[in-house]
């Protein structure tokens, strides 16, 4: 499949391209968005002209998920950051709610395209193409993650959506459609792997030669991706996007070497420290948050939207052709935990117990004795043993020693039987409060 200019990413190009769809966006901003009109002029800037262009995005103030919130009325359910009238509206979707009430996302019609353009090109960098068969488990209905089906059916897919919750349903299709692409979280797909195993089925004879993994991180974590492909024999590769600013930003080519950027020309991406908040350059091995503003959008645009989502950045022309940025994302700042000053991410200590195959299965649950951030040592951890394997203080203390030598922090290490600890066929829930105060 040939590149699109966007993917081949000239960078002189597209600096100047992006820079006048800014300044465009700056001055719908100020003529459209009552948000932003207040938020930009109590941050000193009068008008569009005085915001300048990209080069001078940094003096801006940093758009937080709160804000938007508290933004919300009776009578803006959506925010103040609703900027097209409710008429020019063709789709609005809705987070989980879990933390209280849903946030509301509208999309205009060129939003909706423009999202159907980014992920199209996200997933066709996986190495899926026009007339695979793919099934997907996501229940996607009131969710943002119901592009990625407008995207299938863009790209050419035979899409088969069966939905989460029904893993029978799910196995069934795969064996009696025969599908190419398997589309779910990584959690699942590992969960799906055992739920065969159990029943003497062997995936690695089914038909799926491509897992695409989204909605969590882990999909590049080396041990989990490889028990995954060594249960299915196919391929993974992993996207990744944020509600507020579009679905699918990012996309795995089949070089397996991180997620490329797939926003170019609707969205600019800054990378930047999460504790000063300075941008930090792209590049290689660089590390740390993502921010987000949108270039061409109308409905509710963001500006330095704080996507709190922790990556380590790749550099230089891949194999595929590609040339954008590419990310590995380990874990969100806002499931960070801190012990005696250093920075835990749960799908690092995953990641690292992970390696301890086949004496464990890969599940972990970490248990903060105190609802807070801040933990003291040691941080309590059930792993959860291999099928048949018994626990032993050996295998306990070798975890609890990696751990230390790879992340630096103390831990407790409790094994427990296989099976112990619970599976999803949405996204894993890797920190559990059941002792916190």
């Amino acid at each position: 499949m040939e590149l699109a200019k966007a993917e081949a990413h000239d960078p002189e190009a597209e600096t100047a391209r992006n820079d006048a769809a800014y300044r465009a966006q700056i001055a719908y901003l100020f003529e459209n968005s009552p948000f932003y009109r207040e938020k930009l002029t109590n941050a000193g800037f009068a008008d569009a002209g005085a915001v300048g262009g990209l080069a001078d995005i940094a003096q801006l103030p940093f758009t937080t998920k709160d804000e938007l919130r508290e933004s919300r009325t009776k009578e803006n359910a959506i925010g103040g950051h609703l900027a097209a009238p409710l008429g020019e509206i063709v789709r609005i979707y809705s987070t989980s709610g879990t933390t209280g009430t849903p946030s509301y996302i509208p999309l205009t019609r060129p939003d909706l395209a423009n999202w159907v353009e980014i992920s199209s090109r996200s997933y066709s960098a996986s190495g899926a193409r026009a007339r695979h068969r793919i099934v997907s488990t996501y229940n996607a209905g009131p969710f943002v993650a119901g592009v990625t089906l407008d995207a299938f059916a863009a790209l050419g897919f035979c899409h088969i959506p069966v939905g989460a919750g029904n893993t029978e349903r799910l196995m069934a299709a795969v064996n009696l459609l025969r599908p190419d692409v398997l589309a779910c979280t990584p959690s699942y797909a590992l969960h799906l792997a055992e739920w065969a195993e159990a029943r003497g089925m062997d995936l690695r004879n089914s038909t799926v030669q491509r897992i695409m993994v989204a909605g969590e991180p882990g999909g590049g974590e080396p041990a989990l991706r490889q028990r995954i492909e060594t249960a299915w024999g196919a391929k993974v590769t992993e996207a990744m996007g944020i509600g507020d600013v579009s679905v699918s930003l990012w996309g795995e080519c089949e070089a397996q070497n991180g997620m490329h950027f797939s926003g170019d020309g609707f969205v600019h991406a800054e990378l930047i420290d999460p504790d000063t908040g300075n941008i930090l350059p792209w590049e290689d091995g660089a590390e740390g948050e993502l921010v987000y503003t949108h270039l061409k959008h109308r409905a509710a645009p963001i500006l330095r939207f704080r996507s709190r989502d922790h990556v380590v950045v790749r550099m230089g022309k891949c194999s595929c052709g590609r040339n954008t940025p590419r990310i590995r994302c380990i874990g969100r700042t806002d499931d960070m935990l801190i012990v005696r000053g250093v920075n835990v991410f749960p799908t690092a200590v995953r990641e690292v117990v992970a390696g301890f195959a086949p004496d464990v299965t890969g599940v972990i649950a970490i248990c903060p004795p105190a609802k807070t951030v801040k933990q003291d040592p040691p941080l309590p951890i059930t792993v959860e043993l291999a099928d048949g394997r018994a626990a032993d203080a050996g295998l306990a203390d070798a975890i609890r020693q990696k751990l230390r030598d790879t992340l630096v922090f103390t831990s407790r290490i409790d094994l427990v039987p296989a099976g112990s600890l619970p599976r999803t066929d949405y996204k894993s829930k890797l920190v559990h409060w059941p002792e916190a105060k």
